[in-house]
Parts: C-alpha cells; structure tokens; sequence
C-alpha cells in the first residue's frame, strides 16, 4: 500500500544508543569507544549532520551517559542534534521514548519521517540515508538489508547431544537486516499502540513490530551496504578501526574561490618540504587565499626536518611573526630502493630520520601551537603503505608508521580539539619520483595541484584520524562519504601495485 504523494515531510534521525558495551568488554558503552579519533557516537552523528535530507537529529543514549552526548555535540558543532534523552532498559521501550519525543509539538494529524538507526554503525552512508528518505515518499515503512553470503541454517537441540539441523533455507531470499529503518511517525506509533496490547510482546527491531501488528502495511526494502557494519564484538572494534584507515575518504570542498579567502585569510600555515613539489603548491595556493605561509626546506631555508633544532626554530619563527600557527604539513621524504640485504646503515639512517623520525619531531614540537588555535597537523603517506613490496622496505614501512602515528595522534591529542589526517596520494608527478624513476609517460600521474588542492580541503575540514585518498580516477570530491566495502578491498588491491 502506497501513500499518495504530499507535500515533503520534516525528516528526523532517531539514533539509538542504548547499549551498554558489555559484549565487547567494556566499562563504558561502545558508543563511547574512540575509533579513529572520534567516539563512535560522534562518527555517526557527523553523518546525519551532513545529511542533505535530514532535519533533525534525536539521540536515545543509556542511562547515565547523556552528559557525555552532550559534551561530544557541543564540541563537534552538531547542530542538527536537538534532543538528547535516556533510553528505556530494552530495545522497544527506547522507541517508544523516541516516539514520544518525536511527537512533542506536533499538530493533531501532523506527522513526520523518522529514521532510527543504531549508534554502533558509525559508517553508515549518505546513499543509504538517501534511499531511506526517498523511499519514504511512497511508503510508510522501509527497512535496510543486503543480500547473505552465507549458507543460513535452522537447529534444534537434543538434549546433550547438541545442535542438529532441522533445515537449510533458500539463501536467494534470505537478507541481513541493518539500519536505518525508516517511518512514517503515524505508522511506527500505530504499531507500537497496537503491540501494548500484547502481554507477550517483545521485538529486537522496529520494522518486525510493524511487520506484525499492521500487517496490512508493506515495508519496502533498501540496498544496505556491507560497510554498515554493527561493532558489537570486540572483533568489530578492530575491523571498524581498519576499515575507517582502508576506506577512501574525500574532504568537503569549499563552495567558491570566496570560501577558500574566508576561511585561510589572517591563518599561519608552516610547510616543511614546501621547496617543491606538493609542499610547494600548498604553499602557493594557501598564500593566494591569504594565509601567511612558511615554506621551509633543504634547498631553500637550509632547513633540515631531521634535524629538531631546524624544526623547533622555523616555528618559533612563524609564532613570533604572526602570533598563531594554523596548520602544520609535513610533505618531506626520501625515497631509497634497493634490497635491504644490500643497503648500507647511512642509507637505513637517513629513510629513518626523513622519514620517520622527522615527522614524529615535527608532531611534538608543533603540538603545544596547535592546542592554542585547535589547529590541524597534516602528514603524507604511501599508496603502499597497506602492503610492503619488495626492494622498497624502508619506504613503505616508514610511510605505514605514519598512518599508525596519524591514528594515534588524532586520538591523544582530540581533548585539545587538535585534528591529524593523512594524505595518501596515489602514483604522484614530484621531483622525488622524477629521481627515482625518470620521466613516465604523461597522463600517468597524479597531478602535484590535485594533491595541494585536496590538502587544503582536509585542512579546512573537521576531520581526524582520517587517511585520506587522492586517487586519478576520482576527478569529484563531495562530503565525505564511505565508499563501500568492495571499493575498499579494490582499493587496496590497487595500492599493492602502486609506489
């Protein structure tokens, strides 16, 4: 059954948040858990909050945690986040609280679209978000779910012999149901009215309670994405982490040449590696939006990064000259190839302290800036970094480190409100590769202005923790957004055969 169509509907996030974290071992509810910088709740709602079809935002979280929402709302800018309310002890009483809420201020015969959806799947994505609301123009209950790529079976238990099975399912109709599930507010109401007068009453989701208590009512189904993962495992907690540091990940572009002005005009940006190359086109381009800039290197200030005195004095420099610093990148490296049986220790010395060590000196020296002005340090990494080749050992190790180091930074350092990410730029026309490995055919590479360009974004960006892609056949980058489960796998299939 269809509802005809009507003008467009407030649509209201519902985001549950009820668990307590107890299956992965936890003190604190998993919604807490910091992954990639951020508390996962945090994740999630930054999703809702860059949702075009998304009003409002209600969150549902467990019972002596709200302080904690409130404190992570305020800090990020949500401003989409209207209410925050505890949960009830079970699944079916958070929505009915949710309910409740959602209908404060309504008009009688007013209704409006809600999406519930569980806190504990922080990489939702907007084309699933967008379906859902879509959706919701012809019907009044939609569910998403992706397809099993598991044979499902049906047991019974004998006693102390254990489990046997009594059958074996088509797995052609069988789907995995994740969030968001979406409503009409007067049907989801509807059911639960209709569910009080069950004494046996009990559901796990919302889509079953219509299911069976307005079974008139048909739920549509939405593609899901193998992506939506639900972290509720302590196994989750590690495969989210790793698929927030495979997952391609664009920053927001600015609206307009203007926004670029507003935004970098009166700020202090440091760039060490800024001689050339990647460095020095951030460095132009931030100039032309009106930022002071420091460009620092070997062959131009006589700056070494593996030297801490070098890096201690050009920002100290930059601070006494302009009374902040901004944002600090890092875009000096060295690239050395050869079998690591064969390398001498001046050459392991010198990947060590360019490329490791130096990165990690910058970070300490630059942090007690950047806590001033909750600023943004940015590193760069490898597209071989999710896979060490042969003869490049030294190189792809160290540029590993950095995602690791990226990481954990972003999570030190997110009580301060100072923001880590790292560029992975795909096969790059700099003068370092043209050292290593002469002239290539044109076209192949990845422009250094593509990378500049996209270092700007994610510096102008709230994002942390953050590896992000800057890939040749990606020409668009919108908000950011997960890129699905294969794409990821691809993804990384392709770096392996990338520099």
């Amino acid at each position: 059954m269809s509802v005809p169509h009507e003008a467009k509907l407030r649509t209201t996030a519902v985001v549950l948040a009820g668990g307590t974290g107890q299956r992965v071992g936890l003190a604190i509810p998993k919604q807490l858990l910091k992954i990639a910088g951020k508390a996962v709740i945090e994740h999630t709602l930054s999703i809702f909050e860059n949702a075009a079809g998304i009003d409002d935002v209600i969150v549902l979280m467990a019972p002596g945690f709200v302080p904690d929402v409130e404190k992570i709302v305020a800090k990020a800018g949500l401003t989409k986040v209207t209410k925050i309310i505890e949960g009830g002890n079970t699944r079916n009483e958070t929505t009915e609280r949710a309910i409740a809420a959602l209908g404060e201020g309504l008009a009688e015969g007013e209704d409006r679209n809600v999406l519930f959806h569980d806190a504990v799947r922080p990489l939702l994505s907007q084309r699933v978000i967008n379906d859902c609301v879509e959706a919701l123009e012809r019907y009044q209950a939609v569910d998403v779910a992706i397809p099993s790529a598991d044979t499902i079976i049906v047991t019974r238990t004998h006693g102390e012999d254990g489990e046997f099975i009594t059958d074996v399912p088509d797995r052609s109709r069988l789907r995995r149901g994740q969030t968001p599930q979406a409503f009409k507010l007067s049907t989801i109401r509807k059911a639960y009215e209709v569910a009080s007068g069950d004494p046996n009453f009990q559901a796990t989701d919302d889509c079953s309670v219509v299911l069976r208590y307005l079974p008139d009512v048909p739920i549509y189904v939405v593609a899901g994405d193998e992506y939506n993962m639900k972290v509720t495992q302590p196994v989750d907690v590690f495969i989210t982490d790793k698929l927030f540091q495979l997952a391609s990940t664009a920053a927001p572009r600015q609206a307009d040449e203007a926004a670029y002005r507003d935004l970098l005009s009166g700020k202090t940006l440091v760039v060490f590696g800024g001689s050339y190359g990647i460095g020095a086109d951030i460095a132009t381009l931030a100039e032309q939006y009106g930022a002071s800039v420091y460009a620092l290197g070997r062959s131009t200030t006589g700056t070494h990064v593996e030297n801490p005195e070098h890096i201690d004095d050009a920002l100290s420099k930059a601070y006494a000259e302009t009374g902040r610093i901004d944002y600090v990148i890092n875009t000096a490296g060295v690239l050395r190839i050869g079998k690591l049986a064969e390398t001498d220790n001046t050459t392991i010395q010198e990947a060590l302290n360019v490329n490791y060590l130096a990165p990690v000196q910058i970070a300490r020296a630059s942090y007690k800036y950047l806590a001033e002005t909750q600023g943004q340090l940015l590193l760069y990494t490898s597209s071989s970094y999710t896979r060490g080749r042969a003869e490049y050992s030294l190189y792809s190790s160290t540029k590993a480190a950095m995602v690791n180091l990226t990481q954990a930074l972003a999570d030190e350092w997110a009580g301060e409100g100072v923001r880590v990410n790292c560029v992975n730029p795909e096969r790059t026309a700099t003068p370092m590769r043209t050292k290593a490995f002469g002239q290539e055919p044109e076209g192949s590479l990845l422009s250094s202005e593509a990378v500049a360009r996209t270092s700007l974004d994610v510096l102008l960006s709230e994002m942390t923790g953050h590896v992000i892609d800057v890939r040749q056949q990606d020409p668009t980058r919108d908000v950011t957004e997960a890129s699905g489960f294969e794409q990821a796998l691809a993804s990384v299939l392709d770096r392996q055969e990338d520099v």
